[in-house]
């Protein structure tokens, strides 16, 4: 077993975590048992992860998206005191990193994906509250749509939705995981040839049809298993715990 508050710490200093704008408080959210030994990952705090989790006898839950969002807490509800009974009733702790784990060089959802896809990491890209939480990747040989579209089927394990608007050949990528359709602005503006990301929204067929840009939506659950899962890779490495991560699919 390793201390709670250990993992916590190791988290927080390899994230940077502290003090990052976020939309939500990223580390512990919810305290549960001081010692760990088995620790669950998922991407998205909610029932059906948390009862699988105390199935499993996990008494530490690591996610990408918390329970809380905001500046502020609001009321508890119904389905977060439900969310809430779950984790005291089981003695388990929860804590979530958002924009640090995608952002992060290393254990990253961004770099995961850039690399996953077979890309060289060039730049940081993509600003989400006040700093960058992507990459543009860059290929060694030029791909063409379809082969990108092959690797992205691979990596995510279902086809992207996907314009295809760009050139023939793909050299520069942008990536952000997640709801990063926003960001296809700056993809637009800095030249790139394909950006992929996780989430689509209604604009973004006509802005890259006419922007001449490729975009491939994979995915905002698939985009984001990538960091979370070798968070917890990693701490089993490092300290005396199990890991598990918990596959919760979900389309969208």
């Amino acid at each position: 077993m390793t201390r709670r508050d250990e993992l916590i710490a190791f988290l927080d200093d390899l994230l940077e975590s502290p003090g990052r704008l976020d939309y939500g408080p990223n580390g512990l959210q919810v305290p549960g048992a001081e010692e760990v030994e088995l620790v669950v990952t998922g991407v998205s705090a909610h029932r059906e992860l948390f009862e699988q989790a105390a199935a499993a006898g996990a008494q530490l839950v690591l996610c990408h998206h918390g329970i809380f969002w905001g500046e502020s807490a609001g009321p508890v509800t119904e389905q977060l005191k439900a969310r809430l009974k779950l984790l005291f009733d089981n003695d388990m702790s929860l804590a979530a990193y958002h924009l640090p784990l995608d952002a992060h060089p290393e254990v990253g959802n961004n770099a995961l994906i850039c690399a996953g896809l077979g890309l060289e990491r060039e730049t940081a890209f993509g600003e989400a509250k006040g700093a960058p939480i992507g990459w543009v990747g860059t290929a060694a040989d030029p791909l063409s749509i379809d082969e990108l579209v092959q690797r992205s089927t691979a990596l995510f394990g279902s086809p992207p939705l996907v314009f295809d608007s760009g050139p023939a050949e793909i050299r520069r990528v942008g990536i952000v995981s997640g709801g990063g359709s926003s960001i296809l602005d700056e993809a637009i503006a800095r030249g790139l040839d394909a950006y992929v990301t996780g989430e689509p929204t209604e604009h973004v067929m006509a802005d890259a049809r006419e922007a001449g840009i490729h975009f491939l939506a994979c995915g905002h659950y698939a985009s984001e298993t990538f960091g979370i899962r070798r968070l917890g890779e990693l701490l089993a490495e490092r300290f005396a715990v199990e890991h598990r991560f918990i596959d919760i699919p979900n389309p969208i």
